[in-house]
């Protein structure tokens, strides 16, 4: 059974709003430095293109919070208005410059002030001086974002969680829930509400256990945080796709997740596609006209995947065809179940001929396909069209 999507507050990223009744919006980030202007813009606008609602660049200095600027400036004046998120590591100082100029902020919880580097075991003491420190540091933060009315990610990065996070917890998804509640803690004492979170890790089990917890934790709490969801450095290839369809994907049919980006070593272009078939394999939006096919086996006898491929390209010519749910069957073993899910489905006879249903009732019996086709367009026009 699939779960009720999960209640979340409305946090607004530029003139996209993430949680809440909104759709579950797509991210991507560009992947060349940010003093590239040229290539960012070019990025950028080719993302937008592709149906991308929020983009994300890495700011690795100050210096870079000027090229962002410079970046948005443009994109304004091309009229691109997509949200531009600044990506922050290991620097409060940047973060903070960042809210001057960007939609949102995204920091990382595990390095915003901890070092990874250095240390591996503390005392309760010393756990408490780095608690503090990072909740110092969150505090301005967060108080110049509320005045601001900035939005902030909450980055929880299962392989770079604070070295006395992972000494007390492990590396856990209890630890990731931790490092986000310290910063949450801050957030709450400042009455900052604009948050986001994310938990990933590359292996999809541990993504998703995470994210089951914080948000039992949360709900608990009566806080309900929009999330962002995604397996980070999950690769390239049918392998990065698959393992972010499992990781992404289970925790969307759980009712989890506002918003999302498909990690790829790939061209930043390529994760729109990939995220917009997991949200419409998983129910969560739909993007374009949907095809159920059987694989076909010695009960099929009709060339059904010559004839799905037709009309893939023919239904795909008509106004509105995204809102079209197609059945191509075989046979009767499933056929009339799948038709009753599908606004049309067509059905193979042993005798090689073709029938059309529609909920489960047979509407033209027994056709050749290129009458089947003929047939399936019109009617398919008609129910688009209301009639």
């Amino acid at each position: 059974m699939i779960a009720k999507r999960r209640q979340t507050n409305e946090v607004v990223v530029g003139h996209v709003a993430i949680g809440g009744n909104n759709d579950i919006s797509i991210q991507s980030m560009t992947n060349i430095p940010t003093k590239n202007v040229e290539g960012n813009v070019r990025q950028i606008c080719e993302l937008f293109e592709c149906g991308c609602e929020i983009v994300r660049l890495a700011v690795t200095d100050l210096e870079g919070v000027k090229f962002f600027a410079e970046i948005r400036k443009i994109l304004r004046a091309k009229d691109i208005p997509i949200p531009m998120v600044a990506d922050v590591h290991f620097s409060p100082a940047i973060a903070l410059n960042c809210l001057e100029v960007a939609d949102k902020v995204r920091i990382n919880a595990g390095n915003f002030s901890d070092k990874l580097m250095g240390p591996q075991s503390f005392s309760d003491d010393e756990f408490l001086v780095g608690k503090n420190k990072l909740q110092k540091s969150l505090g301005k933060f967060f108080r110049r974002a509320k005045d601001l009315k900035k939005s902030v990610r909450i980055g929880i990065n299962h392989g770079s969680l604070a070295p006395r996070m992972v000494y007390k917890f492990g590396h856990t998804d209890v630890a990731m829930w931790e490092s986000a509640k310290e910063c949450l803690e801050m957030a709450w004492e400042v009455k900052f509400e604009n948050i986001i979170l994310s938990f990933k890790a590359s292996d999809a089990k541990k993504m998703i256990a995470a994210n089951r917890l914080a948000c039992f934790k949360l709900d608990e709490m009566g806080k309900h945080y929009p999330i962002h969801l995604g397996v980070t450095e999950s690769g390239s290839g049918d392998y990065a796709r698959i393992k972010s369809a499992i990781g992404i994907g289970s925790l969307l049919v759980d009712g989890i997740g506002d918003t999302l980006r498909v990690s790829l070593t790939e061209d930043p272009g390529r994760e729109i596609e990939v995220a917009k078939n997991i949200l419409q394999g998983c129910g969560a939006r739909r993007y374009g006209m949907e095809f159920i096919a059987c694989p076909s086996c010695g009960r099929t006898s009709y060339d059904i995947q010559s004839v799905l491929g037709e009309l893939k390209m023919q239904l795909g010519k008509l106004t509105g065809a995204k809102n079209l749910k197609i059945a191509v069957m075989g046979c009767m073993v499933n056929g009339p179940g799948e038709a009753e899910d599908a606004d049309f489905a067509i059905i193979g006879s042993p005798n090689g001929t073709l029938s059309i249903y529609q909920n489960r009732n047979c509407i033209v019996k027994n056709v050749s396909w290129e009458e089947t086709c003929k047939i399936l367009t019109k009617v398919c026009q008609l129910k688009l069209d209301g009639a």
